[in-house]
């Protein structure tokens, strides 16, 4: 069986590839219980679950991390061996976003992941200016579909991109939650 989404036609075996990492990986850096499916929802979004995976900008594995940003990474996780270990490039992009999510103090819960998520595939500078964006039409700077209402305002940023990575995220996350 094939479940479709988006642009990824990901065979149903795959579902279960990961999981135990995933699961420590989400337990290390969130804590347990935190639902570790979806940073396996945000790996279905980057790369399609495939551990070979490059991007056309170089972005590498299941959590499409630069290699500059594992080497960062990799400086405060020594024992992170190799960007193309699909156990360390799963443990590097959570801890990755767990960075970013405490970046983040000022958002309620509810909305710190899609902030975490945006700032993942966009860089956490842009939806800063975003939010000075939101603030200069008396939005509030906090709310994510504000951010997504004066994202085509930001210079430079391939709003389009982000906007549709954190609803993809939202859907390989329900398609997981919903598996058998």
């Amino acid at each position: 069986m094939f479940l479709l989404s988006f642009s990824f036609i990901i065979p149903q075996k795959h579902f279960k590839s990961y999981d135990e990492t995933f699961r420590k990986y989400s337990k290390r850096y969130f804590g347990p219980g935190y639902d570790w499916k979806v940073f396996k929802a945000q790996s279905i979004a980057e790369s399609g679950l495939s551990p070979e995976a490059i991007s056309n900008v170089g972005a590498r594995g299941l959590m499409q991390l630069m290699p500059t940003t594992f080497e960062e990474i990799k400086s405060s996780n020594p024992d992170f061996e190799s960007i193309d270990s699909p156990e360390w490039n799963i443990a590097a992009g959570i801890y990755y976003d767990r960075t970013l999510y405490k970046a983040w103090k000022e958002i309620n819960e509810n909305e710190r992941l899609d902030f975490t998520f945006g700032s993942y595939n966009a860089g956490r500078g842009t939806i800063m200016k975003a939010q000075s964006k939101a603030k200069d039409k008396l939005l509030d700077h906090t709310a994510w579909p504000n951010i997504v209402l004066v994202a085509p305002e930001v210079p430079f940023w391939r709003h389009d991109e982000t906007i549709g990575y954190v609803e993809k995220i939202k859907k390989f996350h329900e398609q997981l939650l919903n598996q058998k």
